[in-house]
């Protein structure tokens, strides 16, 4: 398996684990109107990232690629806007929220780095 095949995968398995933390989260917010609200859309935005992700591994040119994940990060974006609003409005204790958080924002920087790459590949 080359280095890059590697690292993609090693990305998809960090991307799902991501989205199954989102599924977590989702399930524990409050029955509240606010809580299910920001639980459907964090379930949204949180998995469409994965799906997204192994969409881009598939691309079928490098414009598509960079396509794909420019849609990656504005969903890891949005999901970075969900999860600070159930912070911020004490919906989950900070401790359930911390670590996702810190992941998004890994993830956010990741695929910054990736879009950023590859368009200067396109160059």
């Amino acid at each position: 398996m080359s280095t890059a095949s590697s690292k993609a995968l090693e990305m998809e398995t960090r991307m799902v684990s991501f989205g199954s933390d989102i599924l977590r989260i989702s399930s524990t917010l409050p029955a509240t109107m606010e809580g299910k609200h920001i639980a459907t859309q964090i379930l949204r935005c949180g998995t469409a990232a994965d799906a997204n992700y192994g969409e881009a591994r598939g691309a079928e040119s490098r414009k598509d690629f960079v396509h794909k994940i420019r849609i990656v990060l504005k969903e890891l974006n949005e999901t970075a806007i969900w999860l600070q609003l159930i912070s911020k409005r004490s919906l989950l204790p900070p401790e359930m929220i911390s670590g996702i958080l810190a992941e998004n924002r890994a993830l956010c920087r990741i695929m910054a780095a990736s879009v950023k790459t590859a368009r200067a590949a396109l160059s």
